[in-house]
């Protein structure tokens, strides 16, 4: 969990993690790249990472407070996610000290908390224990993400996230009363563009029984698009392309996060095999070549494009958008 709250060393100075030495094949590539399309990964607190973002083996934990910078150096690394809010939902001043830690053109990926995007509220094993009745509530979402995430990020503020946690299945036959519900809640949510130029509103699910055409209007409606989730749980890309395409022309938020090898519920697997994180171990070139296609598609009509991978999806998720990039270059090319 990213940790952005500093601590010195005892010599009254944080410590630093340096960055690995740029390579100068990624900082061609990254040249070749238009400036609207911005790749990252789901964190950055991986000491796998060593010799591909970080200049040697760091704890995780000194990464998770101190790594951003560093992060933020390598060429193909314009965006990150910030998970963490999803847990607990974070301040002005925490939003504004990720802010100061990356460069002007930096733009950050953000997970609205569980308190507004689950339908449960949940005890500490995970366990729903009654009915969330702040679920896609317009005014927690203004107050505990909107608001706090515009103020502390102002321009650097990228996607805000709305990933709607998987719907108990006695919900899945209320999906007609829970678009209205979502349609109520963007709508209430006010233009981003005046303070972050850059900024999107997305709305992630992890049940394909939102694809409808109502969540489609609902989207388009409230000024807001849709992520893209490549997760076990949803068809895969594309499937979900029709709802990209109707949404047209805008910009492309999209997470890939596991590979569908390990199915809807293989976090933990993928964990296992994939770990520290330094190769790619099962490439998903089919998802690669056709997300390239997306992207190449979205930036070259002049639209914005953010993409995070997780380590989950491939074995390494800073080895997985060197190679995203170089297919969206020999697209371009």
């Amino acid at each position: 969990m990213q940790n952005s709250l500093f601590a010195d060393d005892g010599a009254g100075l944080p410590p630093v993690v340096e960055a690995t030495a740029p390579d100068p094949a990624l900082i061609e590539l990254a040249a070749a790249l238009p400036a609207r399309l911005r790749f990252g990964t789901s964190s950055w607190n991986y000491p796998g990472w060593a010799g591909l973002v970080w200049k040697r083996d760091y704890p995780d934990a000194l990464l998770s407070r101190y790594g951003l910078p560093a992060y933020a150096q390598h060429p193909l690394l314009r965006t990150v996610g910030i998970d963490r809010g999803f847990y607990r939902p974070l301040s002005t001043s925490q939003f504004a000290d990720y802010a100061a830690q990356v460069p002007a053109d930096f733009r950050f990926v953000i997970k609205a908390p569980a308190a507004v995007t689950d339908a449960w509220l949940r005890d500490e094993s995970g366990r729903g224990r009654r009915p969330n009745p702040d679920f896609l509530a317009a005014g927690p979402a203004l107050r505990d993400f909107i608001e706090p995430s515009l103020a502390g990020l102002g321009a650097k503020a990228g996607a805000l996230v709305f990933q709607i946690s998987p719907l108990p299945s006695a919900w899945l036959a209320r999906i007609p009363e829970l678009i209205a519900r979502l349609h109520a809640m963007l709508a209430a949510i006010p233009d981003l563009h005046a303070t972050a130029p850059d900024g999107v509103v997305a709305v992630e699910v992890r049940d394909p029984q939102w694809l409808v055409p109502a969540f489609t209007q609902a989207l388009r409606d409230g000024g807001a698009t849709y992520c893209m989730g490549l997760h076990a749980k949803m068809p895969r890309i594309a499937e979900q392309l029709p709802i990209l395409r109707a949404l047209w022309p805008g910009p492309l938020v999209c997470r890939w996060n596991l590979n569908p090898l390990h199915g809807a519920f293989g976090y933990e697997e993928a964990r296992r095999k994939y770990a520290p994180y330094d190769k790619l171990v099962d490439p998903d070139l089919d998802t690669r070549a056709t997300l390239a296609r997306v992207i190449a598609g979205t930036v070259g009509a002049g639209q914005n494009a953010y993409v995070t991978l997780s380590n989950k999806a491939e074995g390494s998720s800073p080895l997985s958008v060197c190679a995203l990039a170089e297919a969206v270059r020999e697209l371009r090319s």
